[in-house]
């Protein structure tokens, strides 16, 4: 079903990258950095540590501090990390699950100090523990218990802090596990469910506020470079969360039950090898939560084209922001209504993922929903399996890779800049120091 017409989808959406390193003062400077060059939100990556609830200076946090992102050990560290970024005007993606209660008081903690409304506050967290089961493994506590903080924090930000988002709902893990689109589309709506039902009975929300809950309720996808099919995933999944949030859960206001989701981009498919070849893979993926108005994300944030190779340098990221700007305000595409619509071919295929998935939701549901199917192991066999045949057909060399499986086959990147260049730069790019501008 089509989104009540408003001028928000005319707009552009959020533009972030997924930054975190180091420390929370080397991640700060990155941040304003980005802020200055026109990103509009942050996005932040916490150390796998932070994770997991260790310290920076516990032993089993040895080797892998500030490696994956930004280190927050205490309420220091976070007034560090927003050192100058005013948080009433910031909006705030953090990736961040098993401890998300803690990282999120932290956050309400510091923008306080700071002077913002905590009821004004914009952002969200990750906070999706079955996915974690499922694909990630920095769970702290068993699928119940989980829940239960899941709950809590739901409950207690629609009533202090209503403009956050407290989870989102994780399919992108899912699909570089393995997942089919019909598989991310139903296990991500089984998790929503599971969270929704758990909301509904704890009796911590009125039932005259279950809106309100459901408003709240984002979801994190991912978007490869099958980009008609993912883009039809997009509006099967707007489709099925209308239809869901109205017949389950009784909701009438047509904005309430909007699909509201961010993007990364796929990173786990981009490619060490011709390294080039991503920045065409990111455009593409990009368009394929752009293009369809009516299931167009309202927050993307795009991997560096070399991400494949290592940490990206500032001037990486800068260029990941760039394609989001073309995209959005050079272009025309922000001028129409849904391109899409009327299309059979489109609507077939939409059709097609939203049988798939109501098949698998009532498999899972009658399990007894989505924590039950991840401690009896089903969903995670499931999604082996469909990473084993993904395999396969690579491997058999069914599905290409353009660089890695076929068309291997490379010239050098001959330098054109003197004695100040190698003959032959072996990273192609990255390679290159006079191309490191900022």
């Amino acid at each position: 079903m089509p989104y009540p017409t408003d001028r928000d989808r005319d707009r552009p959406w959020v533009m972030r990258t997924y930054a975190g390193h180091s420390s929370a003062a080397a991640s700060n400077a990155l941040y304003r950095r980005n802020l200055a060059k026109g990103q509009t939100g942050l996005s932040v990556a916490f150390d796998l540590p932070t994770q997991t609830g260790y310290d920076s200076d516990h032993e089993l946090a040895r080797g892998e501090v500030g490696k994956v992102g930004v280190p927050i050990a205490h309420i220091g560290d976070m007034r560090q990390l927003f050192d100058q970024i005013p948080m009433a005007d910031a909006n705030t993606s953090m990736t961040i699950n098993a401890t998300a209660m803690w990282l999120l008081a932290l956050y309400v903690s510091v923008a306080r100090e700071d002077g913002a409304d905590v009821a004004k506050l914009a952002g969200t967290t990750q906070n999706d523990i079955i996915k974690e089961y499922l694909s990630r493994g920095t769970y702290v506590f068993p699928p119940g218990p989980s829940l239960r903080l899941i709950t809590d924090m739901v409950a207690w930000t629609v009533a202090n802090v209503p403009k956050w988002n407290p989870i989102n709902v994780c399919s992108y893990h899912l699909q570089e596990a393995g997942a089919t689109p019909v598989q991310e589309i139903a296990y991500a709506m089984c998790t929503a469910i599971a969270v929704l039902d758990a909301v509904r009975g704890s009796g911590q929300v009125p039932p005259d506020r279950m809106g309100d809950v459901v408003a709240r309720i984002s979801f994190f996808v991912n978007a490869g470079v099958r980009f008609v099919e993912e883009m039809c995933k997009m509006r099967a999944f707007a489709a099925l969360w209308d239809e869901i949030t109205r017949d389950r859960y009784g909701i009438e206001d047509p904005k309430q039950r909007r699909f509201r989701y961010g993007v990364q981009v796929n990173s786990l498919g981009l490619t060490e090898a011709q390294p080039e070849n991503n920045v065409q893979r990111i455009v593409l993926e990009m368009l394929a939560v752009s293009l369809s108005r009516d299931a167009r994300a309202r927050a993307i944030q795009l991997p560096a084209w070399n991400e494949a190779l290592g940490l990206p340098r500032p001037w990486d990221q800068q260029w990941a922001l760039r394609m989001q700007q073309v995209l959005a305000y050079e272009t025309d595409l922000l001028e129409y209504e849904d391109i899409f619509d009327g299309s059979h071919v489109v609507q077939a295929k939409v059709d097609e993922l939203l049988a798939g998935a109501r098949e698998e939701i009532d498999r899972v549901q009658a399990m007894g929903g989505a924590v039950a199917a991840v401690e009896s192991g089903y969903m995670k066999s499931s999604l082996v399996s469909s990473l084993a045949e993904r395999r396969r057909r690579l491997e058999a060399g069914e599905d290409v890779i353009v660089g890695v499986n076929k068309f291997d086959t490379s010239e050098p990147s001959l330098s054109s800049h003197g004695a100040d260049c190698p003959a032959s730069c072996s990273r192609v790019l990255s390679g290159c120091s006079n191309l490191r501008r900022s």
